[in-house]
């Protein structure tokens, strides 16, 4: 195999990573000296983020080479919704209003005008990076972009069948996902450790936000025990029961509707993102991690279940960033620029809008994460702020899923529009 990284046995690997994590998590606990100043500049989570990425841009691992992720996605991040849902309080989820939804479709709207004005503005620099006739128009490719970065990984495969982008070149539209989504989402990481700044220079108001953490840590701090064996098995048992529960429902539910109705098979449908069994598996789970927080389970969380759904976050987290290679940024300038500035054309709405109506920069980096990142990464971005608002970035991502197909095709129209004037 050429090029292979050092390591390719993902045992190796994954001890790689839990070492990164381990070295994070320790050097970010010092109180004092150089970890303190340092982890005051870069949030530690965005190192649990950047250490994978640069051990895969050394080429010592590669996704390319291994499963972990995989595992991460399809069981430890439907593990970690159950986990950290146990003891959510949907009163108060609701209660955080109408702002979750604004930023959301804000960033909806930033993706579907971010797409013609890049094509627009990058013309004006380089006519041949935005050209191309036929099959091979870049408007076509960046189609998919738009299916990817407003619903999902369905989304961006029905708008490859759409629009008949010629796929010998699809490899180009994919590394710009991989290294603008990628970015973009370790500068929301890094903004994190800043969001009371930020916060503040929004003007925003995040009582509610506050409340809601403060609540959940009251509550777990008022039934914290010492976890016995019994405790840590019920949450295994809970956790990886629901998984498979997860798994089977979404196998379930796929099957039947791909088997019964065309529409959810047919890859130029706005509805074919709904026979994704990765969607059904992240719904059902997240629903029953909401159903036993009203049954006596909930109490599960003194003994540490939004720990362990953590753990389980950062692990998903190390092993997203093994899927970003910093080398990669400089293999097609012209099409990674397209990128850059639709991703800036985002940003920018999202922090105008959030700056006029105040919203909280959780508001912005969830509402973001759950267009570009999707499922996958909302929740982890989410449950950076507190475990408890994991359920947000999920219920979010869902909605990016619904309108994933429909968006991507108005942003179509338009960058045909913009290549063609």
């Amino acid at each position: 195999m050429e090029n292979a990284p050092l390591f390719t046995n993902d045992a190796i690997v994954l001890g790689i990573l839990m070492v990164s994590l381990g070295f994070v998590f320790l050097t970010s606990s010092k109180e004092n000296g150089f970890w303190k100043k340092f982890y005051s500049i870069v949030p530690a989570l965005l190192m649990c983020y950047l250490i994978p990425a640069i051990f895969n841009s050394l080429n010592i691992i590669s996704d390319e080479t291994s499963q972990l992720y995989y595992i991460a996605s399809r069981y430890l991040l439907p593990a970690s919704l159950v986990l950290m849902t146990l003891s959510i309080d949907l009163k108060a989820i609701f209660n955080l209003g109408p702002k979750a939804l604004i930023m959301f479709f804000t960033g909806t709207i930033g993706i579907i005008i971010g797409g013609p004005l890049a094509i627009l503005l990058i013309s004006f620099f380089s006519p041949e990076t935005v050209g191309g006739i036929g099959p091979d128009a870049v408007w076509r490719g960046l189609s998919t972009l738009a299916g990817s970065w407003i619903g999902g990984g369905a989304n961006q495969a029905a708008m490859l069948e759409i629009y008949e982008y010629n796929p010998d070149l699809y490899g180009g539209m994919v590394l710009v996902d991989i290294v603008v989504a990628n970015l973009w989402m370790a500068l929301i990481l890094f903004g994190i450790g800043r969001n009371e700044r930020i916060d503040k220079w929004l003007g925003a108001d995040d009582s509610a936000i506050v409340n809601l953490k403060n609540k959940v840590a009251a509550y777990s701090e008022s039934i914290t025990r010492v976890p016995s064996l019994a405790d840590l098995m019920i949450l295994l048992a809970l956790a990886f029961g629901a998984v498979g529960l997860a798994h089977w429902g979404a196998d379930v539910i796929s099957t039947y509707l791909t088997a019964n109705f065309e529409v959810f098979t047919d890859s130029k449908s706005a509805l074919s993102s709904f026979s994704s069994s990765f969607f059904w598996m992240i719904s059902i789970a997240t629903a029953i991690g909401i159903i036993l927080s009203f049954t006596k389970f909930k109490s599960y969380e003194g003994a540490g279940a939004s720990k362990i759904g953590s753990v389980f976050i950062y692990m998903l987290v190390a092993t997203i960033g093994m899927k970003m290679d910093l080398t990669m940024v400089f293999e097609n300038p012209g099409l990674i620029a397209i990128g850059l500035v639709w991703m800036g054309i985002h940003a920018v709405l999202l922090i105008l809008v959030a700056k006029l109506i105040k919203a909280p920069y959780f508001f912005l980096a969830v509402g973001s994460q759950a267009n570009v990142g999707g499922a996958a990464s909302a929740p982890v971005v989410a449950a950076a702020f507190h475990p408890s608002l994991a359920t947000v970035g999920v219920l979010l991502a869902v909605f990016g899923y619904v309108v994933g197909t429909y968006g991507a095709i108005l942003c179509t129209i338009l960058m045909q529009l913009a290549a063609a004037s």
